[in-house]
């Protein structure tokens, strides 16, 4: 038996990989979280597939759906918002699938992180600025390891991509703040990234808690920190060497100055 679990995207129904939606539609059940995952992917479909909404499900529950209609035959999806290896809350399943001698088949797709920098217009590595992108979130009801504090994560000064944190800005603030960073550090927000309904903030740590509260973002928010997301790097002077005419490769001959 095997089921494949399949990464939606961010929202934008193109955004599902070719594989993703290939599976999708040879599916006989399809179980989706429904509070995230777009009604318009999901109605591609096979139109005979029995849909299963699994927002209001627990995990039990929902693992016990997919074991009985594998043993039942059928081909079994679970689709799974952005990309499940961040956040997905996939380990836990395959966890109890296994003791059901359940193979899995994971199929990536596109993280909110990178739709949301694709919406801001944003390059998160740039040369001789930050090499390095941090993906995490703040900590609130549910703890984060003790090595992984925001304000010892925020040291080393590299872009930070915080998920699950759009009601703990003040803490986020406080954290970057106690870390060194500036208090007019760039900080884009995007609300729903790649849905018809997003919106961009562009503010500053200083800023950030206010903008929020005034544009009444306080969910499904991706918040990206570091001035690698300064809104006016592209006048700065921050070039690689991909493409430097004196820069030799296996492609491309370098151009003597």
């Amino acid at each position: 038996m095997q089921i494949t679990i399949i990464g939606a995207g961010p929202g934008d129904p193109d955004l599902i990989t070719v594989k993703g939606l290939k599976k999708l539609k040879e599916a006989d059940v399809v179980l989706y979280a429904d509070s995230l995952v777009s009604e318009a992917l999901i109605e591609q479909a096979n139109s005979e597939a029995e849909i299963i909404k699994t927002a209001g499900m627990h995990l039990e529950e929902m693992v016990q759906v997919m074991v009985e209609r594998l043993k039942e035959g059928k081909r079994v999806v679970r689709v799974h918002t952005g990309d499940p290896a961040v956040y997905g809350a996939i380990m836990e399943q395959i966890s109890i699938l296994n003791k059901q001698e359940v193979s899995i088949e994971i199929i990536p797709g596109v993280s909110s992180v990178f739709a949301s920098a694709a919406a801001l217009g944003a390059e998160l590595t740039i040369p001789d600025l930050t090499q390095t992108v941090i993906l995490t979130r703040a900590e609130g009801r549910t703890p984060v390891p003790e090595a992984e504090k925001l304000s010892d994560l925020a040291k080393h000064n590299c872009t930070v991509a915080l998920f699950l944190s759009a009601t703990l800005t003040k803490k986020i603030v406080k954290e970057f703040l106690t870390a060194g960073w500036s208090k007019d550090t760039p900080v884009g927000v995007v609300y729903k990234a790649t849905w018809p309904d997003q919106k961009i903030v562009r503010s500053t740590l200083e800023h950030l808690d206010e903008d929020m509260r005034v544009n009444g973002i306080r969910k499904q928010a991706m918040i990206l920190a570091g001035w690698a997301l300064d809104k006016n790097i592209h006048d700065k002077e921050f070039k690689s060497k991909l493409y430097d005419k004196e820069f030799t490769h296996g492609f491309r001959k370098g151009v003597k100055p």
